[in-house]
């Protein structure tokens, strides 16, 4: 009796295998793609934290940066640039101020001109549509030396720009020899002179608001020049994505051109828009080669930025710490504004929530 009580043992289910890539298909896969990450971790991997050991040491170039003579000094190359009043606080803080107006005019400006020379070269009416894409887009492949050269000669005290201007009746501006920046050029001639008083990273408020210098500006127009025919390739296909469909529907509603755009085209271009601005701010804060030829960070380091401090620092001054120290901190400042204007412009999920029934 007991044995027919006792319930039946239950039998084994077979295990189910997952989806993954199993046995001989996951070491083919690992052999292909073997050698990129090889590749990575070798030109990518390693060097990123070879500098992160550099940062939070005192090597000065000289030697291997694992020798006896190299110490870990922790955060002191990080908090004479953040904390510590003094000289590298104050450059460090003069290129920040640079670099942040040049953001903050060069991107707006290249996203809006790059998307009005897209819609103007998607227009079906326009004739000879080819000649004015690879116009547009030519600057994006001269060389960056080439262009500084150039812009160096226009804008010079014999150049033509200061020509212009003086045929205009102005009397020429000293591009690369007014240190003050175009905002307290303005203040000043109304009367407003800068109040005394401490700011930040070494420099004072009236400092940080002061503007551009012309110097500045001249880099920053020629970044726009040359940046823009690239965004436009960007926004030009993802225009030519948008249905037919929709743009007829927009006509037969009886919406004009502007509603269209604003209300259409606009709202299915925010992707594009997010990608456009990502690489903007990536590209802006990176700014160093059209520094390193054009002024090498001056007039009185007006066009000072934080990639050319961290080569000035490192291969100039022989302060590898302090020049990777710089680097972090840029890439920081990067991912920082990345996240920011994710949360800006990124896709959102618009799909409402079910609300659950009560039983």
């Amino acid at each position: 009796m007991t044995s027919a009580l006792r319930p039946a043992p239950a039998t084994a289910r077979p295990r189910r295998r997952g989806p993954g890539i199993r046995g001989r298909d996951g070491i083919a896969g690992w052999l292909f793609t073997a050698p990129i990450l090889i590749v990575l971790g070798l030109f990518l991997v390693l060097p990123i934290l070879l500098a992160a050991w550099v940062s939070v040491s005192n090597w000065n170039g000289l030697g291997s940066p694992f020798s006896s003579g190299v110490k870990f000094v922790g955060g002191d190359n990080y908090s004479a640039l953040l904390a510590k009043p003094g000289l590298a606080q104050t450059d460090f803080g003069t290129s920040l101020r640079n670099n942040a107006w040049y953001v903050v005019l060069v991107v707006p400006v290249q996203t809006a001109i790059s998307l009005f020379l897209a819609v103007l070269v998607n227009r079906r009416i326009l004739t000879g549509r080819g000649v004015f894409r690879t116009a547009f887009y030519f600057p994006s492949v001269t060389s960056s030396v080439a262009i500084t050269v150039i812009f160096l000669f226009l804008f010079s005290a014999s150049g033509a720009v200061n020509g212009v201007v003086q045929a205009l009746g102005g009397s020429g501006t000293g591009w690369f020899t007014e240190t003050r920046g175009v905002v307290r050029v303005i203040l000043e001639a109304l009367g407003v002179h800068a109040p005394s008083g401490t700011g930040f990273l070494g420099l004072t408020w009236f400092d940080w608001v002061s503007g551009p210098s012309p110097a500045m500006l001249v880099f920053i127009i020629m970044a726009i020049f040359t940046t823009s025919g690239t965004f436009m390739l960007i926004y030009l296909a993802a225009l030519q994505q948008i249905a037919q469909d929709i743009e007829e529907a927009t006509l037969v509603d009886g919406a004009n051109a502007w509603q269209r755009f604003w209300y259409v085209t606009l709202p299915m271009l925010r992707p594009t828009t997010f990608t456009v601005v990502t690489l903007g701010l990536i590209g802006t804060w990176q700014i160093f080669d059209q520094i390193y030829v054009g002024s090498k960070g001056g007039p009185a380091k007006t066009t000072l930025t934080p990639a050319f401090l961290s080569y000035s620092q490192s291969f100039i001054n022989n302060a590898w710490g302090r020049g990777a120290a710089i680097a972090f901190i840029l890439f920081a400042i990067i991912v920082v504004f990345t996240i920011i204007q994710r949360a800006l412009l990124g896709e959102r999920d618009r799909t409402p929530r079910r609300r659950r029934t009560r039983g």
